[in-house]
């Protein structure tokens, strides 16, 4: 479309007459006719462009221009401080970005890091082009959705790309050290931001809910140090390791900056690898890099779930694949979506509407085979499947049970709608739902001899089980007289059971009384 300028009418033009007013309104009805473009996709959520008002002889700013923020002088931890997070660009008229990539770098806004480290991320990663491709085609379902919030908050553009450092944009990734997600949280830090983690489902891993907490956590940590790269350090290696690192430095006079901290190997690198790729990002040609096209505009739609439904039939419903269903739903971890703890999923835009189409034709038609039961005491998994009608095999493998362990009273369990059980969970276990296992016990019989003196409760006491039980496995009373050398048969724990108790998943720690001040741990970038 050729580009006009709306000029604004001068004394000079209004005095030549009506003729020339028409001939204004005329072309401001052609130039607002022939802008407005229909198009298929679903609209940006980006501002309208404004009318430029120019003078005479002048000429219209082509493209956005923004400042890069000052790194502003870090200040004492803890010390909150206002948010000022990024320039307001008032320049008028400016054409929407042609795709995702070009929308980021016009809100980049952090100081640029320009050292060594940054070269050698820029070689390693250009060298990689493979894997430059994965990530991006990667992160195709997600990017559009977190510049939409990071300008909604008025956030430096490039923390879009910081999931790359993070994750490589897997939202299923876990890390050695527990972190799940893109965003890569800690158990105890996705709780202190409200990410739920129960039996159904793991926020940590939700598109939206994770993004929410992550840029939460940014914005808490920016208003701590006041600093961009100190903030991403603290990400990575927690904000009391940087308070702390500060510290040393202020009592050492040293600079309060993030290249002078003493921090470990990791975290040193870590800005570096946001920096080299945002450098790639901001120009693909010059490290010979194509990124793949990701258009500007929304790539999912959430669909509200107010019935139990499977997994399997959402997915037929939205004519989608699992795979792609499981991109944009990571958070849950079972073959049922809970309508008491999952009010939304999230579709491809497209096929969220066949979804809610085929939806109004099965307004009666039951669409969960599953429903959730709690153990009314610790059974057998081989009890419990009978109770609730399944096979063992499918009970281990729906809950994840691993061989020679107990349900403990009190867990809760995915079982079929069959008879008495055939409700929607209830909004108290689709929260609170969690699965304890205990180690199951398996005996084996051995032989003991009785000594001089020895009576069956010194016996038992001092093998560590009960007179009653020497009494009975040996078809004894329990004040019967031993003789010396006498054979006496007892049960005990074998070593199996001795090694399953040992690495017991049921046991668990104390969580932790303070708000944690651990960093989020990044998983394997390969």
């Amino acid at each position: 479309m050729e580009k006009r300028i709306l000029m604004k009418p001068t004394a000079t033009t209004a005095s030549l007459g009506g003729g020339v007013t028409g001939t204004l309104v005329l072309l401001w009805a052609l130039l607002l006719t022939g802008c407005a473009t229909p198009h298929s996709n679903p609209p940006a959520a980006a501002e309208p462009p404004k009318l430029l008002k120019v003078e005479r002889n002048t000429q219209p700013t082509p493209g956005p221009i923004i400042a890069p923020a000052a790194s502003a002088p870090a200040i004492e931890p803890g010390a909150e401080r206002p948010v000022v997070l990024k320039p307001h660009a008032q320049l008028g008229l400016q054409a929407p970005a042609a795709d995702v990539w070009e929308r980021i770098r016009r809100g980049f806004a952090m100081p640029d890091l320009d050292n060594e480290l940054v070269r050698n991320r820029e070689q390693w990663y250009a060298s990689r082009p493979d894997y430059i491709l994965r990530m991006t085609e990667r992160s195709r379902p997600y990017l559009f959705h977190i510049v939409e919030e990071l300008e909604r908050r008025q956030m430096p553009t490039e923390l879009a790309l910081l999931p790359f450092i993070e994750s490589a944009f897997n939202p299923q990734a876990v890390s050695t050290a527990k972190a799940a997600g893109m965003w890569q949280f800690m158990p105890a830090t996705g709780k202190y931001f409200d990410l739920k983690q129960n039996l159904f489902r793991d926020e940590r891993r939700d598109v939206l809910e994770s993004t929410r907490a992550a840029l939460d956590y940014l914005q808490k940590l920016y208003g701590m140090f006041g600093d961009w790269h100190l903030a991403l350090a603290a990400y990575n290696w927690g904000e009391g390791s940087v308070g702390r690192a500060l510290a040393r430095n202020k009592a050492q006079g040293k600079p309060l900056t993030y290249d002078e901290l003493s921090m470990p190997n990791e975290t040193r690198y870590y800005v570096p690898k946001l920096q080299a790729v945002k450098n790639i990002v901001a120009q693909p040609e010059a490290f010979s890099t194509q990124l793949p096209l990701i258009q500007n505009h929304p790539y999912f739609k959430s669909v509200p779930i107010d019935r139990d439904i499977d997994v399997a039939v959402a997915v037929k419903l939205a004519n989608v694949s699992l795979e792609d269903f499981k991109a944009l739903n990571p958070a849950m971890s079972r073959p049922v979506i809970l309508a008491a703890g999952t009010p939304q999923i999230l579709l491809p835009w497209d096929n969220a509407t066949i979804f809610e189409s085929n939806l109004q034709t099965h307004p009666d038609r039951r669409l969960s085979t599953w429903t959730a039961w709690q153990a009314p005491r610790t059974m057998k998994p081989e009890d419990v499947a009978k109770q609730v009608g399944m096979s063992v095999d499918q009970l281990r493998s729906v809950n994840g049970i691993p061989a020679r362990m107990l349900v403990k009273a009190g867990s809760t369990l995915l079982v079929p709608r069959q008879g008495h059980l055939d409700n929607d969970v209830t909004e108290h276990l689709a929260e609170n739902g969690q699965l304890s296992l205990a180690p199951e016990v398996v005996l084996r019989k051995i032989f003991v001899k009785a000594r001089k003196g020895d009576t069956l409760s010194v016996l038992a006491a001092r093998h560590g089980v009960t007179a009653s039980n020497m009494a009975n496995w040996n078809n004894l009373r329990e004040n019967a007289k031993l003789n010396t050398g006498q054979n006496l048969a007892m049960f005990v724990p074998s070593q199996a059971s001795r090694r399953v108790a040992k690495a017991s998943p049921g046991r668990t720690h104390a969580a932790p009384k303070a708000p944690p001040n651990r960093p989020v741990r990044t998983a394997s970038r390969r």
